[in-house]
């Protein structure tokens, strides 16, 4: 392990920057589709054309998730310590901002806007999205950001068995276990096989492949040394160009209509990248990443991903609409209004339903006048 790792049993330096910038990117997508409306089509100018890939930090969340939760058993062996307290340690991390950032969706769908053409939730909505089963149960969604966290909750599930196939047979071994049924499954779709493209557009199974990337990623930290740390970088870069390549020439409604692809073609730009930020912690970009601002977003972005949502919806529909029209300008004005609200008002909510249950590990250490024992971090897609 490099120093950075070893001594950085809690916190490695650039993480949190990733997720508050992907985080903060999921929003801006979202300001996006008000203000150029067509998606799969692109509208937009050139300078703001990226916004509309909204996916792709979703992937980036997915990667650093499976890479964030396999630090910690690569360092010890690659044991996690007991299934049943590993579940415990990620209930208590995210169900109770989850389940408070449900509660304020539906209160702002049911009292204060709710988007035109869309279903209002149900009884079953709620029941659904509380068990995290909105993926596989189809019911009108309070917050349509939470389609992710269902499948991060499930792909928890599957890591146990991603550690113990590291550890009994090599690293390799988890993009076997998943890419093997998950490649053949996309296959099947693309030849128009039976049910298939309708399960992949249901359960996105390529972040399954990119959750096990990021496990096959925290494998790999610590493995170069000198100055062969920066193939890490340079694989990146190696990797991600030719993708983007691709986005350009072919464009966005070919791109977004064929995301499980291009999700995995990313998925390995996006795992050499976090190897090469947890390798290289002097470098020029993890220097960046850990700037305070930077940091202090990623140390809520979970909360910013839960909740923005609903005052996207609020502020455009129950306020905007008909006063503005689309295009750049009403996309920056948008920008100018939501970005710093939603921001705000992530920071206020996870001060009392996110930050509490990253400093404690359970109830008892929640009583006041007990000391406080900070939590190593993950990410969850739920920018964690």
């Amino acid at each position: 392990m490099t120093a950075a790792v070893a001594a950085g049993e809690r916190r490695l330096a650039g993480l949190d920057g990733i997720r508050g910038l992907a985080a903060l990117f999921v929003v801006v997508n979202h300001i996006f589709l008000r203000a150029f409306p067509g998606y799969p089509a692109d509208r937009a100018p050139p300078w703001a054309a990226g916004f509309i890939y909204g996916r792709f930090a979703v992937v980036v969340f997915i990667v650093l998730s499976g890479f964030s939760l396999s630090l910690s058993p690569a360092r010890h062996g690659w044991r996690l310590g007991g299934v049943a307290a590993f579940a415990r340690r990620r209930a208590w991390r995210i169900l109770p901002p989850y389940w408070a950032a449900l509660a304020f969706s539906l209160l702002m769908t049911w009292m204060v806007v709710a988007q035109p053409g869309w279903p209002r939730p149900t009884g079953k909505s709620v029941i659904a999205n509380a068990l995290l089963v909105q993926d596989a149960v189809p019911a009108p969604s309070p917050n349509r950001a939470f389609w992710s966290i269902a499948i991060e909750a499930q792909l928890y599930v599957v890591l146990p068995l991603l550690v113990l196939a590291v550890r009994r047979v090599n690293r390799a071994a988890p993009l076997a276990i998943v890419g093997v049924p998950v490649f053949a499954l996309g296959g099947c779709a693309a030849a128009h096989v039976g049910a298939a493209q309708g399960l992949v557009d249901q359960y996105t199974p390529d972040l399954a492949v990119l959750f096990a990337v990021g496990v096959v990623a925290a494998s790999l930290v610590g493995t170069a040394k000198g100055r062969g740390r920066g193939v890490w970088g340079v694989s990146s870069v190696a990797l991600v160009a030719p993708v983007l390549v691709l986005i350009a020439v072919r464009g966005a409604v070919w791109t977004n209509t064929h995301l499980f692809w291009v999700d995995l073609a990313l998925g390995p730009a996006i795992g050499c990248f976090l190897v090469a930020v947890a390798s290289i912690p002097a470098a020029w970009f993890v220097r960046l990443l850990d700037l305070r601002p930077l940091r202090s977003l990623g140390g809520f972005s979970y909360s910013l991903y839960l909740t923005h949502m609903p005052i996207v919806i609020a502020v455009y529909f129950g306020m905007m609409q008909g006063h503005v029209g689309t295009g750049g300008s009403t996309f920056l004005v948008l920008c100018a209004v939501i970005v710093p609200l939603t921001v705000a008002f992530a920071r206020l909510f996870a001060e009392v339903f996110e930050l509490p249950f990253q400093r404690r590990r359970g109830w008892s250490a929640i009583r006041p006048g007990r000391p406080v024992t900070p939590q190593p971090t993950a990410s969850t897609t739920s920018p964690a």
